[in-house]
């Protein structure tokens, strides 16, 4: 799973975030919320990402 933003809006890659992650069962559990908030940092624009980066938010709709 290598998505990244792009010129996608925030809202847009989110929501293509969350339709890959049903292939993939790692991001799936209640467990790996904190997985799958890093991932979905990693694949945001650099700018949004300095920007959130630091608060290290591992709740995925919060970080949504």
């Amino acid at each position: 799973m290598e998505l990244i933003q792009g010129n996608l809006s925030v809202a847009d890659y989110s929501a293509k975030f969350e339709a890959l992650c049903v292939f993939s069962p790692h991001y799936n559990p209640v467990e790996a919320e904190e997985d799958k908030c890093v991932k979905f940092e990693s694949g945001l624009r650099p700018d949004i990402k300095q920007l959130i980066g630091f608060s290290e938010i591992r709740d995925f709709p919060t970080l949504m």
